[in-house]
């Protein structure tokens, strides 16, 4: 039992993907056309938890609903972060980390005009127009936006 405990560790750490330079089109480009959420986050963010578990609610009730994490903390952290993913309900969405030793160039290939501060969504709609919400989100916010990109399960 341990041995399969460890594989699954294992197994789950290895769905994180490094995030380096040229990794944003590598979420954009498979989402051509289609809305989804990017969400930054971190393990020493005080907001983090309430905000990816909401969303982790909302995506029960809409199963399509597309949400990617991404993580500024470090590869090293990686099995916290799939540990912490899963705690909040999100460990089947898609998941990054920060992977460069300068994390402002990530940064700024993410948004030039974010400075790193968290939690931090992207709403992405069909056209690939993005809405930015730095802080927690509002889940009325939230279900509105899902509402006007028909992300719903009809």
């Amino acid at each position: 039992m341990l041995i399969l405990s460890f594989v699954t560790a294992v197994a789950a750490a290895e769905s994180v993907r490094p995030f380096t330079s040229g990794s944003l089109q590598k979420v954009l480009s498979p989402r051509e056309g289609k809305p989804f959420i990017l969400v930054l986050w971190s393990l020493e963010c005080q907001y983090c938890p309430t905000e990816l578990k909401m969303l982790s609610e909302l995506k029960r009730s809409h199963p399509k609903l597309d949400v990617v994490l991404i993580a500024t903390d470090t590869v090293s952290d990686t099995p916290q972060l799939v540990s912490r993913a899963e705690s909040y309900g999100m460990n089947k969405v898609e998941q990054w980390v920060f992977a460069e030793d300068m994390p402002e160039r990530l940064r700024f290939e993410i948004d030039s005009r974010w400075y790193g501060e968290i939690p931090r969504a992207y709403f992405y709609d069909r056209k690939h127009q993005r809405e930015a919400k730095t802080g927690l989100i509002n889940k009325k916010f939230v279900e509105d936006w899902l509402a006007r990109n028909a992300t719903t399960d009809s």
